[in-house]
């Protein structure tokens, strides 16, 4: 599925091609990426609808340590492997102990489409939450609570929720608000991907600490998240989705 879109879209691969040129990829470290592209559109059925898929943990110690400081934790998921299935893992394993995982979210402009997102994300221990005013609300609210709340903060935002910061040594439309909740909040920040394996072999939730704190400075503290956002998609550029837009003019709200 992921070649057939590669092969028949121009402005699709003209684009794929772009990014990952922008990132200094050579052709062996993104040619995996067509086809994983096409694979994540596949495993949606299963993964909004179907039964729990396998999956297993790779440093799910900083998971804990995170959640029992009590500050509140702030998932940050790059368009890399499968990013559905942190979420839901998460939710699994600790809403019982520090209550549910507020994700945000985009609804999709179909009412028809927008229906079958929202109840399929509706799972216990997850609680998705809109992409405007009163969502964001809900994850201060979490946070001060001691929940997590989880995030992609290489969405392109609408204008004026974001600011230009380089991604990839490249001007890019960034949001703002991932700074702003662990600013305002004094959240824990962990990074975190689910890495899809081989021959419907299910998934590894990958986690890790940011390594340092966030600039106090917003202007700063976006740098910052692109540069970790970077860092952890050249570890498997395979899994990133590199035909997303990331470098477009945001888009105004009505």
């Amino acid at each position: 599925m992921g070649w057939l879109v590669f092969g028949v879209s121009g402005v699709y691969r003209k684009r794929f091609l772009a990014n990952v040129r922008q990132a200094g990829l050579g052709w062996r470290q993104w040619l995996g990426a067509v086809g994983e592209s096409g694979k994540l559109v596949a495993e949606l059925p299963r993964l909004w609808l179907g039964a729990a898929t396998r999956y297993s943990w790779d440093n799910e110690a900083c998971v804990d340590k995170a959640y029992a400081a009590g500050r509140g934790v702030v998932f940050l998921t790059p368009h890399l492997g499968c990013f559905e299935i942190c979420p839901q893992g998460l939710a699994h394993h600790y809403a019982e102990r520090y209550g549910p995982l507020t994700g945000l979210y985009r609804p999709a402009r179909q009412a028809w489409l927008a229906q079958v997102m929202a109840s399929a994300r509706a799972r216990p221990g997850l609680h998705m939450v809109p992409t405007n005013l009163s969502g964001v609300r809900q994850m201060i609210r979490a946070l001060r609570q001691g929940q997590a709340v989880g995030l992609l903060p290489d969405q392109v935002p609408p204008e004026g929720l974001g600011q230009w910061a380089p991604f990839f040594g490249r001007p890019a439309y960034t949001m703002t608000l991932a700074a702003r909740l662990v600013q305002q909040t004094g959240a824990t920040v962990l990074l975190a991907w689910g890495e899809r394996l081989s021959f419907g072999r299910g998934y590894r939730l990958h986690f890790r600490e940011l390594g340092h704190e966030l600039s106090p400075d917003l202007d700063q503290a976006v740098i910052q998240i692109n540069q970790a956002m970077a860092q952890l998609i050249l570890e498997c550029p395979q899994q990133y989705l590199w035909g997303y837009a990331r470098y477009k003019e945001p888009k105004r709200e009505k």
